[in-house]
């Protein structure tokens, strides 16, 4: 975010762990991240890696070992929520942990992301119904299962 020419990570870049989340899927991400190979430089990022199952979580933890040795030079950022640290992922990497600060205004980042996700105007896209034609929105109500 330190230009608004940066990309937005891409889909292989990011994990959204939830309880469903298989060992198999953590251990691609986790091979992506930590075996070296050509366009290094990348970020990645596991999302609430604290709803991971206590299974999937230990052997996540077991493959990181086993593939640290790879590569001294990885990027690899996992969040969770304070509320679930005391769960097994973010106990095991308790020693790396770092209390984040944003660095950036709130209305910093929401312009980088509408940089990014604004599409041209003229084009015929379902982005039209959404303010100033982004395509992503958010859509909330206060009442459930009115038809969002």
């Amino acid at each position: 975010m330190n230009s608004p020419e940066q990309p937005l990570p891409t889909f292989d870049e990011v994990l959204l762990c939830t309880p469903q989340t298989s060992a198999e899927q953590v251990g691609l991400f986790l091979r992506r991240c930590l075996i070296p190979c050509p366009g290094g430089d990348r970020i990645y990022t596991m999302l609430y890696a604290d709803e991971l199952s206590y299974d999937v979580s230990c052997r996540a933890e077991e493959l990181f070992q086993r593939l640290q040795c790879y590569s001294s030079s990885y990027r690899l950022i996992i969040l969770c929520n304070c509320e679930r640290e005391n769960s097994y992922l973010p106990s095991a990497f308790s020693h790396c942990k770092v209390h984040m600060i944003p660095q950036r205004s709130r209305a910093e980042m929401q312009q980088y992301l509408q940089h990014h996700f604004r599409v041209p105007q003229p084009s015929s896209s379902a982005a039209a119904v959404f303010k100033e034609h982004m395509c992503v929105g958010i859509v909330s109500s206060k009442r459930a299962g009115m038809g969002k």
